[in-house]
């Protein structure tokens, strides 16, 4: 593990809460103790909730820790033009389809499978005809991987699929893991208006800036397999993966924005020192410097 490369990449849509510190100070703590590199990434592609002022804070509430990190930041709005490219490298190999369906068409489809309710939805390019009209017409509409052209694209490689599990997945899931990126269906890699998704940002940002192992909570342990299916598509390098597991509240619950868990803010404000948040959350020492 000598030279590991890891990440924390938070999205600027709130402020960071004691389950971020938690992420940030072991994707240090992976790098520190294997003489790498630790990097902050600013993943702001949605336009819509990520905010300046939460990205300022989550430089303060990481120093604050006593955390360093690579620079320049990566922030993900400032390359836009490297998803793009990727996603059509995918368009050009005939592995998405626009699909204009709205959410609620989508899951009334899964609902009404002819072999009883699907895990997810599965569809297919429109006659070109149609396709034209209603694009010239201006619907919205969503990029979506063909799952069945890439299991074409990829042949036997498909099933062999796989990438390894450093830490443990929700269900212990640990060692080497078979993909299984057919389980997602045809995911949406990039929307009209949005933007790229997720799941190409970030499997190009990984590879541009070499990372070597992806530390994140056991929530995103499926994601690793969508993503380990457009490394292979892309050519792009695999890193090994370490899902830890998630901090929780009071009443059992994961610690999240949407339920206002306590800020690292409000914790400093409070006049906690950081040396007592990190031996919280089990760690003696800040991260690398």
């Amino acid at each position: 593990m000598l030279g590991a490369k890891s990440r924390f990449a938070p999205s600027p849509t709130g402020a960071l809460h004691r389950g971020h510190a938690f992420s940030a100070l072991t994707a240090a703590r992976l790098a520190e103790d294997a003489g790498g590199t630790f990097v902050l990434r600013i993943e702001d592609i949605d336009h819509e909730r990520c905010r300046a002022e939460y990205e300022l804070a989550i430089l303060e509430d990481l120093a604050w820790l006593g955390l360093s990190w690579e620079t320049p930041v990566r922030r993900q709005s400032d390359h836009l033009a490297d998803y793009a490219a990727a996603l059509e490298r995918l368009r050009e190999a005939g592995l998405l389809y626009r699909c204009f369906r709205t959410r609620r068409e989508v899951l009334a489809e899964i609902a009404s499978a002819p072999h009883g309710p699907q895990a997810a939805f599965v569809g297919a390019p429109l006659p070109a005809e149609e396709e034209a009209r209603r694009v010239a017409a201006g619907e919205p509409y969503a990029w979506r991987l063909s799952m069945a052209a890439a299991r074409a694209h990829l042949g036997d490689a498909f099933d062999a699929l796989a990438f390894y599990e450093l830490g443990r997945g929700p269900n212990g899931e640990t060692g080497e893991q078979r993909a299984s990126p057919e389980l997602a269906g045809d995911v949406i890699l990039a929307r009209k208006d949005l933007g790229v998704a997720y799941h190409l940002a970030v499997v190009v940002d990984d590879a541009l800036q070499a990372i070597t192992h992806v530390v994140r909570g056991e929530d995103l342990f499926e994601a690793a397999h969508i993503q380990r299916l457009l490394q292979a598509l892309l050519g792009l390098t695999t890193p090994l993966y370490s899902h830890h597991r998630l901090l929780l509240g009071a009443d059992g619950k994961r610690l999240a924005k949407r339920d206002k868990a306590e800020t690292l803010a409000d914790i400093r404000a409070r006049g906690v020192s950081a040396e007592a948040v990190r031996a919280g959350l089990g760690f003696d020492r800040p991260g690398p410097k």
